[in-house]
């Protein structure tokens, strides 16, 4: 009798202390996990709402049907962060569902992660963005069926977007970006790598009315001009900045860039048309640099290290230098002496 009631005590105040304690550092996965084993520890682990605030479907089979699934359950009524990244086995019906008869348990959504889900096209967009008004964060990498028109969709539905990851969207052009500078004034991030569609003219407009971009990734998109790049300049608060394959930014286009006083992170790998002269730009507008790439540019020589050396010596920890054979001092030994706090050579393998 005394042990049934220490295994009661146990049950109803020592778990639920331990669980309030131990849950919030376990993965979705584990959570659903422990629902399984007892129904005290069901009843205690349902009884936290903020357990069931996000949904992770990552790179899982049957994403679909066990996301309409979730969101049949009371315990998912107030979702805020839903990951489908490389999930398999979701296409536009799946989200068409979804708008028909869950879509109240997404009206708080604020971040949502399409990631590689190849089978959503501008249908699904609309399916779920209409879900979601309150919806902060929308990333579709690697989506080759979307095109300009699930934009439209997206601003018209979503109107608090401040982060936007379009990496990989062949289809959008000019269109979208425009949508986006119309309706996204508040915008701090826009990853815009490979959309190989987009031109000079419609970067400048996000450019010139999202002032607030804090990060900008316009990684592998060879077609923008300095045109473009020098409209850089007006983003006051930008800190991170990807120019990787930028074959048309010269000196002129980075002396701009350089008014970025709050850059920290500048990736201009394979930025074949650069020189000392747009570098010591840089390292005299930017003095909070941290992270630097150069890789693969040969019209920069040691003098550029040397100015980088006067402005940014203390902070700068990650430094490319490889593959550019004008700089001649370019050892491990040579590169510490000029920045004490380096702590990684290379960024391109």
């Amino acid at each position: 009798m005394e042990g049934e009631e220490q295994t009661s005590v146990w049950n109803k105040e020592t778990v639920p202390k331990v669980m309030k304690i131990v849950s919030t550092r376990l993965s979705q996965r584990d959570l659903i996990s422990l629902l399984l084993l007892s129904p005290w520890l069901h009843r205690t682990l349902i009884s936290y709402p903020s357990l069931w605030l996000s949904i992770d479907l990552r790179e899982m089979n049957n994403a679909g049907d066990r996301l309409i699934a979730a969101l049949s359950l009371p315990r998912y009524q107030h979702v805020k962060q839903l990951s489908l990244e490389f999930a398999q086995d979701i296409d536009d019906g799946h989200l068409e569902v979804i708008k028909r008869k869950c879509s109240g348990s997404l009206e708080g959504l604020e971040s949502l992660n399409l990631n590689g889900c190849q089978k959503i096209s501008d249908n699904g967009i609309e399916a779920i963005t209409s879900c979601c008004p309150k919806l902060k964060v929308f990333s579709i990498y690697w989506n080759v069926r979307v095109t300009d028109i699930g934009v439209k969709h997206l601003v018209k539905n979503c109107k608090y977007i401040v982060d936007l990851n379009f990496s990989g969207c062949k289809h959008l052009s000019d269109k979208s970006l425009q949508l986006v500078a119309d309706n996204y004034q508040e915008l701090e991030s826009l990853n815009l790598t490979r959309c190989v569609k987009m031109t000079d003219s419609g970067l400048q407009q996000v450019l010139i009315k999202c002032s607030f971009l804090q990060s900008l990734n316009l990684y592998a998109l060879s077609s923008f001009t300095d045109e473009a790049y020098k409209k850089i300049s007006v983003l006051s608060h930008l800190r991170f900045l990807d120019l990787c394959g930028a074959q048309n930014l010269s000196d002129d286009g980075l002396f701009c860039i350089a008014k970025c006083k709050k850059l920290t992170s500048l990736n201009l790998t394979w930025c074949v048309r650069v020189t000392d002269v747009g570098v010591i730009a840089i390292a005299e507008g930017c003095t909070s640099l941290e992270f630097l790439s150069l890789f693969g540019i040969v019209g920069v020589t040691d003098k550029c290290l040397e100015a980088l050396s006067k402005s940014c010596a203390n902070t700068i920890t990650t430094l490319d230098v490889n593959g550019c054979v004008g700089i001649k001092r370019r050892s491990r030994d040579d590169l510490l002496r000029l920045f004490p706090y380096l702590k990684c050579f290379k960024v391109h393998s």
